[in-house]
């Protein structure tokens, strides 16, 4: 993956959802699934454990690839693996 950058909005939902840094630099390097959602922008997406007991859950991670460098605009996880899984 090239270069990236977190928008502010992208911080603040990795904050609001609790999602590191690390979480994401593991999808955006490594990614299981890219997704191209339109021209421009694409999802990465990786599945990871969290919590006491683990469970595991699907990162998705919101890139805008026409911008030098991409623009991670947006993050969230989700239970629903099945749902997004391709």
């Amino acid at each position: 993956m090239d270069p990236y950058v977190l928008t502010d909005h992208a911080q603040m939902e990795m904050r609001r959802r609790e999602i590191t840094k690390d979480d994401v630099k593991k999808v955006m390097t490594s990614p299981e699934q890219r997704i191209d959602v339109r021209k421009g922008r694409c999802v990465y997406q990786s599945k990871l454990a969290y919590g006491e007991p683990t469970r595991e859950y699907l990162v998705r991670v919101f890139v805008d690839i026409d911008r030098e460098p991409n623009e991670v605009v947006t993050v969230y996880r989700t239970s629903r693996i099945d749902k997004y899984w391709r």
